[in-house]
């Protein structure tokens, strides 16, 4: 009894870790989800509420991690992130063999705009779409493989242990203590051109979009240090802009899919 009560605990503790460690927190992809939903076609909308039975773009935005504790979707894990160094674009980065965040968008687009494809499947991978558009627009998710996006690159956030990944999953986030409805709805005014230019180009253009920001955030704080409210001011800004790129451009793909 003692030894199955280890195993449930552990895997307990393994499920939580995998979510604080692979993703915005919840609050970010429900703003993203929400903001998607003000730049969605009435078309399309219409569309995605009966596919989704209802749901909205933000309820499903977490779906990706939520299935993380059953293993029969452990092929969808290395969807979730692009390994790439800071000196490399996405053409040239050694690729994963089990697939990445691009080649995960890239099939859930081709569900979705097959005619062959079951309803419950493009239920199902719209709601990987969904979280995985957020997932490109956190920078450490085009983050190195040696340090598992940052992961591995341990910090204090207010004299509390963290580590740069779980900084801009979370701890940003958290400390601006605002609901992802706040979010989306006091998001950036942008002007046809803004929005214009942030629609442009492809996934991989994104990616390469959110890898200059990686860079950044790469050189933002060395290992140990004890970011506080300095760095708030500095980096929640961009993360806002992020989860409203991350929102325009998945209403973008929605629109374009079912628009």
């Amino acid at each position: 009894m003692e030894g199955r009560f280890l195993i449930v605990v552990l895997s307990f503790i393994l499920t939580i870790e995998s979510f604080s460690n692979n993703t915005w927190g919840p609050t970010g992809h429900r703003a993203t989800g929400e903001i998607a939903e003000k730049h969605l076609t009435r078309r399309a909308k219409r569309k995605i509420q009966k596919l989704l039975k209802g749901e909205s773009l933000a309820f499903v935005s977490t779906f990706a991690d939520e299935i993380k504790s059953d293993r029969k979707y452990s092929k969808f894990y290395p969807w979730h992130y692009v390994n790439m160094s800071t000196n490399k674009t996405y053409g040239i980065s050694a690729k994963n063999k089990r697939g990445d965040l691009v080649t995960g968008i890239e099939y859930c687009i081709e569900v979705l705009k097959s005619k062959k494809s079951s309803e419950e499947d493009k239920r199902f991978y719209l709601k990987m779409l969904v979280h995985f558009i957020g997932d490109l627009h956190q920078p450490m998710h085009i983050g190195k493989k040696e340090d598992k996006g940052g992961n591995t690159i341990q910090v204090q956030w207010h004299g509390k242990g963290t580590n740069l990944h779980r900084v801009w999953d979370e701890d940003l986030l958290n400390q601006w203590g605002m609901s992802y409805l706040e979010l989306a709805r006091n998001a950036e005014h942008l002007s046809k051109e803004e929005l214009k230019k942030i629609k442009s180009g492809t996934v991989v253009d994104w990616v390469h979009d959110t890898h200059e920001l990686t860079k950044r955030v790469y050189n933002s704080a060395e290992s140990g240090e004890n970011l506080r409210y300095r760095y708030s001011y500095v980096y929640m800004p961009i993360v806002r802009e992020q989860l409203q790129k991350g929102g325009v451009r998945l209403a973008k793909l929605l629109n374009d899919i079912f628009g």
